[in-house]
């Protein structure tokens, strides 16, 4: 009987500075496709045709007030924060542990410096709107999203290279 791989441990880190002691919860980017379902005659029903990747987004928190995140809102650029997600799942049936890391470039969208209560628990929520997206697992790159340079990787495969090509990209 096989037996998942589950998070043991997380670190985030913030254009460098670890978030080691800080960090709280990063809940992973939600990957989706935009589909819209087509149906013509001679069909017998209707196929999702893939439109392209829908927004990508990061939310994460922290045990407390994180200055630097303060710092970071209203970034100019689409890109204007970089984010590493460095993680340790480990199965539970052989003990092997996978190293997982997400890069993301964005910037914040929302920020929720929670409910001030003296003598209780704090929290610092932050969700991160995502332009760059790539997750590596063991070192090997697994899915690769590049917005606006136009490049969508998966399992070694850029599936946007012969539309890049045919617009003179």
């Amino acid at each position: 009987m096989s037996l998942p791989s589950k998070l043991k441990n997380l670190n985030l880190f913030n254009d460098g500075m670890s978030y080691l002691g800080e960090i709280t919860e990063f809940k992973l980017p939600t990957l989706s496709r935009k589909m819209e379902e087509y149906r013509a005659g001679g069909m017998a029903g209707p196929v999702d045709i893939d439109l392209g990747q829908e927004k990508i987004e990061a939310e994460w928190k922290c045990g407390g007030l994180m200055k630097q995140v303060l710092r970071q809102y209203g970034a100019v650029s689409h890109n204007g924060v970089q984010l590493r997600m460095a993680a340790a799942y480990q199965r539970e049936d052989s003990g092997d542990v996978d190293a997982v890391e997400i890069v993301l470039r964005g910037r914040h969208s929302e920020i929720d410096s929670g409910t001030g209560k003296p003598g209780e628990d704090t929290e610092f929520s932050v969700k991160t709107s995502v332009s760059y997206y790539k997750l590596t697992i063991n070192g090997r790159v697994e899915i690769e999203i590049d917005l606006v340079g136009m490049v969508f990787i998966v399992d070694g495969k850029d599936l946007l290279a012969e539309q890049r090509r045919a617009i003179g990209y």
